[in-house]
């Protein structure tokens, strides 16, 4: 049996969706930025919060699960720099009784959802394990203590990690029954399609001067299914014992202009978007691209979906959003 810890919320939901297929599964989420509805009706749902870690001893005690998915996470990089307090708080303090817990009740093994922005600016094009986490907002510090900590429970208490850093996961399940859906939304696919569906009522370009191509920002977008095949294939490598704490970056190899974004949006709605330049935000770089290069070679994933493909799923699921 495996637990996600998250799995009402976005890529949770996705994973959860593929995993039931082949393992038992239970869910426990707060719904604080979740969606019950997302949730696949064959896995057990506990709503709760790993704050009060003893109500949530019995799950350990009453279920044999030999894993633990950890999605949980406050994840808004500008609130973060607001009130760091509780991106420590709820992103740390809830990891390390998710930790304890583990410990208690002898369950070894933990694939955690960590991100890009440990990697903070750094001064390269392509970015693989190698390069020098340096956060530069309390959320990507915030995951990048857990990795610290996840690092020193293993060497201490025999825990058995996979890290897993993304970039921009987008897209939705290709069935359109489970999709993005954030309140407040800041991702830009989404942003760009609730406005050609009528939602919004522009789309803001934040810096046109940037040393790239066309002027705007570079990113790697991953489908979420690609997401989610990398997480199901990182916990069957630890639970036969193939790998053991490692981290690998989660990405296509292949960035797209804020600009290229937004066209391919247009081309696939066959609706002009309306557009306002502004200026730039602090903190963004220019290009942020994964190197995968290290989880194809040792476990043979590779990310399959191109951005067309990203792009018409997340359409097909703004047009038929349930939650």
């Amino acid at each position: 049996m495996i637990l996600v810890v998250g799995g009402a919320g976005y890529i949770g939901s996705h994973l959860v969706k593929d995993l039931i297929k082949k393992e038992q599964v239970i869910v426990l989420d707060n719904l604080s930025s979740g969606h019950q509805q997302a949730i696949n009706d064959n896995a057990i749902f506990v709503h709760g919060d790993l704050k009060n870690e003893f109500e949530y001893d019995f799950l350990f005690d009453k279920y044999p699960i030999k894993a633990v998915f950890h999605f949980a996470a406050c994840s808004l990089v500008g609130e973060s720099v607001i009130n760091p307090q509780k991106y420590y708080e709820n992103n740390v303090g809830s990891t390390l009784k998710l930790l304890n817990l583990m410990i208690k009740h002898k369950i070894k093994n933990i694939i955690f959802s960590s991100t890009a922005a440990t990697y903070g600016i750094p001064n390269c094009k392509l970015i693989d394990e190698a390069v020098p986490t340096i956060p530069v907002n309390p959320y990507g510090r915030s995951k990048l203590m857990i990795e610290q900590i996840l690092a020193d429970y293993a060497k201490s208490y025999d825990i058995n990690y996979s890290i897993l850093r993304y970039f921009n996961a987008a897209g939705a399940d290709v069935s359109g029954e489970i999709g993005e859906s954030h309140n407040p939304e800041t991702h830009l696919i989404p942003i760009v399609l609730q406005h050609l569906y009528g939602i919004r009522e522009k789309v803001n370009i934040f810096g046109t001067d940037y040393d790239t191509p066309d002027g705007t920002c570079i990113r790697d977008y991953i489908h979420v299914t690609d997401l989610v095949n990398a997480h199901i294939t990182a916990l069957e490598a630890l639970l036969k014992g193939e790998i053991k704490n490692q981290i690998y970056n989660l990405g296509n190899g292949k960035g797209y202009s804020v600009k290229e974004v937004i066209q391919t949006c247009e081309m696939i709605t066959d609706i002009k978007c309306k557009i306002k330049i502004g200026e730039r935000r602090i903190g963004d770089p220019p290009v942020l691209v994964a190197s995968s290069k290290k989880i194809e070679e040792e476990l043979g994933w590779k990310a399959e979906r191109n951005l067309e493909q990203i792009i018409k799923t997340a359409w097909r699921w703004q047009q038929n959003q349930r939650y």
